[in-house]
């Protein structure tokens, strides 16, 4: 009873282990040829679990400051920490591209946030402190920001969060008593926010890179769904007006699941259909970094591993 236990009270990394020592224990009792086999397949349990190994790297150092920094900013699809354990944010394993002896990745990101929010809380004051010349940084925002501005609509069941930004790129405000914060408040559009990321960046002397939104897991007659207009079209607008890079992160993606089809691709979703699992921010990760080798300057696409760390394992 004592041995079930402790079996049961291992991790899944000390699982694989064990049963990779078993299986070479096994295998002593056999001939060479049958011994090659299975210490091949000893090798791959004890390295298998990719999203383990690969996708859910330990939380990072302080930054290096004689290294260049590429930031994240934005929300729960990109965040790397969450209430639930099968969620993870494509920030949290984004760094295993790199070559971290070479650049920081700082993730940034946070739950719940809109362009609106991620000021007004001061996250973005706390990035621009750490900000330095020569730093890039990942804007990407729209989920949270058709949300309520100070009220839910009607019927809503959602707890009033206070974060909607007003849409579009426009210089229209609305002024608010902030029911969450008690505040006095100016509410600005999208696009306002994300313009004022843009000059606060360069103002530093880094680099902004704007990126379309990831996509949710609904689907019809066999295509997954794609916004052409709203926050996608919006950041695009504003990369073209700003002269930054624009990465359309929604079309890598959207373009890829649709390859793998609906039920594959319902494996990397929770079932809010928002929210990724660790393998689901694993592919989005991989499409971001796709993304920026065909759009950004080389000096960025330098720092990128020459493969993949899926390409590695195998």
């Amino acid at each position: 009873m004592a041995q079930a236990l402790q079996v049961a009270a291992l991790t899944p990394v000390d699982r694989r282990a064990n049963f990779a020592r078993l299986s070479l224990r096994w295998c002593r009792r056999m001939n060479a040829r049958a011994l090659f086999f299975c210490g091949l397949l000893a090798l791959l349990c004890a390295c298998a679990g990719g999203p383990t190994a690969v996708t859910n790297p330990s939380p990072p150092g302080p930054l290096n400051p004689s290294l260049p920094t590429l930031f994240i900013a934005g929300d729960s699809t990109a965040a790397a920490k969450s209430s639930n354990p099968e969620q993870l944010g494509w920030g949290a394993p984004f760094a295993n591209y790199f070559a971290l002896e070479r650049i920081n990745i700082a993730n940034r990101a946070l739950g719940g946030r809109s362009s609106r929010t991620f000021i007004t809380e001061g996250h973005w004051e706390r990035l621009l402190a750490e900000l330095k010349s020569g730093d890039f940084v990942l804007i990407q925002f729209g989920h949270n920001d058709g949300g309520g501005i100070n009220e839910e609509p009607p019927g809503s069941t959602l707890p009033l969060r206070a974060r909607g930004t007003l849409p579009g790129l426009g210089e229209e405000t609305q002024e608010i008593d902030n029911v969450v914060t008690k505040q006095h408040e100016v509410v600005h559009t999208f696009g306002w926010y994300v313009r004022k990321m843009i000059a606060d960046t360069r103002a530093k002397g880094a680099t902004p890179i704007i990126l379309s939104l990831t996509v949710r897991n609904r689907w019809s007659e066999g295509r997954v769904e794609r916004p052409v207009n709203g926050y996608r079209m919006w950041d695009e607008q504003i990369a073209a007006a700003a002269g930054v890079e624009f990465v359309d992160v929604t079309a890598i993606i959207a373009d890829r699941y649709e390859a793998l089809g609906e039920e594959k691709v319902a494996r990397y979703f929770l079932p809010d259909r928002i929210h990724t699992t660790i393998a689901g921010a694993d592919f989005n990760a991989r499409c971001v970094v796709d993304g920026l080798k065909k759009v950004t300057k080389p000096r960025l696409f330098s720092y990128l591993l020459p493969r993949s760390p899926r390409e590695k394992i195998r």
